[in-house]
């Protein structure tokens, strides 16, 4: 599948003199924590992006021509126990997360908005610790992922209330279910 790339972007990396880094944004209970791949903060969108330098890692994002839901791992090394904690009580199952590229000037400055490599929901946080620091690295999962998971709506009343409270479309379900109809007599 070919990527349509702005056009700095694609010249960008024909360059030899270009750094490239990656961003990642992913929610939490608490809200959005920012990362990028490099060291100190670093401003794009508005927003202050805090950096992770060789503490952070991504899996490697998979593209293919068919209809596939993959997912992408992205580690944190090297951390305390207090962000241990923090980790495990903040991540929810479901939420989302991003992952960009972004292209830069030998003074670090981007040279277009960085490409949006991946979009998915956060599925398992996983925890490895060597007893003086720890791993934390977050599965998340392509939005695809969502068409495996079977509906548990029905055609009843019940699920019509869950849905739209007051809405009388299905209450009659239930007692026609069995009824025996004459018809064109």
């Amino acid at each position: 599948m070919s990527r349509d790339m702005q056009p700095a972007n694609v010249e960008a990396i024909k360059r030899n003199e270009v750094h490239i880094i990656g961003f990642f944004e992913g929610e939490f209970a608490s809200g959005r924590i920012r990362l990028w791949s490099g060291y100190g903060d670093y401003h794009w969108r508005g927003e202050a992006w805090t950096g992770a330098g060789h503490l952070i890692a991504i899996s490697e994002i998979e593209e293919t021509n068919g209809v596939v839901a993959s997912g992408v791992t992205v580690s944190l090394s090297g951390i305390s126990q207090d962000m241990i904690a923090t980790a495990i009580n903040e991540a929810r199952q479901g939420m989302p997360g991003r992952i960009w590229i972004g292209f830069c000037s030998a003074d670090w400055q981007l040279l277009a908005d960085p490409e949006l490599v991946f979009s998915g929901l956060l599925d398992v946080p996983q925890i490895s610790e060597d007893g003086t620091t720890a791993t934390v690295s977050i599965s998340y999962e392509s939005q695809l992922i969502d068409l495996q998971r079977p509906r548990e709506w029905r055609y009843t009343h019940e699920s019509q209330q869950q849905i739209h409270p007051g809405d009388r479309a299905f209450e009659f379900v239930t007692s026609i279910q069995e009824i025996d109809l004459k018809w064109g007599r």
